[in-house]
């Protein structure tokens, strides 16, 4: 597998705007940690808009009834587009505008290329459903990618999107500190990682493989790598097929 390129620092700090319900949900999670730490230092930059400042009545409603019938209410298109329109998406100095992303079920996985492929670029604008969803007009007049984290079901995006941000965050130069930390995890290079062990050599009878007390540093390599591929055979069918399919295309 090819090696994935490092994300070039930009002129203005990565940036996430997050369209919700909810706007004390965040920074949540993405304050803290060596992501928290990112924000404090201005790597990058998050903000939170209220979907419901963009209601027109006093009430500050955002949905109704699904056309058609059934269950639950829908997220408007008059609400919904005037809060996605109140976010700029002026290209930046390298000719990029940020990705308007729906988070819902219905999307497209979302994949550590992706994740890299986001990351490498001046943010994302975040839309979290909720309700039943949005409706489908404001997803086609938008041109909003459509992103699904996994194959569950969430009250709202909320968490999808913190998700999301922090794997992008992750990335970015200098958050991490090492920045060939990312290279050997799971997904990079179409593989899931090795495992890992630490101190002591011995705990309730088990122990670390003697290959990794070596000092052998090919002979490690090659252990992870043997691993890398036995873990992933055995949990993602799916991944080891991509991923047998890439090496025959060499």
């Amino acid at each position: 597998m090819t090696e994935p390129k490092p994300i070039k620092p930009t002129e203005k700090p990565w940036k996430a705007s997050v369209l919700t319900l909810f706007p004390d949900a965040f920074p949540g999670v993405l304050s803290t940690s060596v992501i928290g730490s990112a924000l404090k230092d201005e790597k990058w930059a998050l903000e939170a808009i209220d979907i419901r400042d963009f209601s027109y009545n006093k009430h500050r409603s955002v949905d109704a009834s699904p056309a058609g019938g059934g269950p639950g209410m829908v997220l408007t298109p008059e609400v919904s587009a005037r809060a996605i329109d109140s976010v700029a998406r002026d290209p930046d100095i390298n000719g990029q505008t940020r990705p308007l992303i729906y988070l819902t079920p219905r999307g497209k996985p979302l994949t550590q290329k992706r994740v890299r492929e986001l990351a490498g670029g001046s943010g994302v604008i975040v839309f979290c459903g909720r309700f039943e969803g949005l409706d489908e007009r404001v997803i086609e007049a938008r041109n909003m990618e459509e992103v699904c984290v996994g194959d569950f079901i969430l009250a709202g995006g909320e968490v999808a999107a913190q998700a999301m941000i922090e794997a992008c965050v992750r990335l970015l130069p200098g958050v991490l500190g090492g920045e060939t930390s990312t290279e050997e995890e799971s997904f990079e290079d179409g593989l899931l990682e090795y495992p890992l062990y630490a101190k002591p050599r011995e705990w309730e009878d088990r122990k670390i493989p003697e290959v990794l007390l070596s000092g052998d540093h090919k002979r490690i390599a090659d252990w992870r790598r043997i691993e890398m591929e036995k873990i992933t055979k055995e949990r993602r069918p799916d991944m080891w097929e991509t991923y047998i399919k890439g090496i025959k295309e060499k």
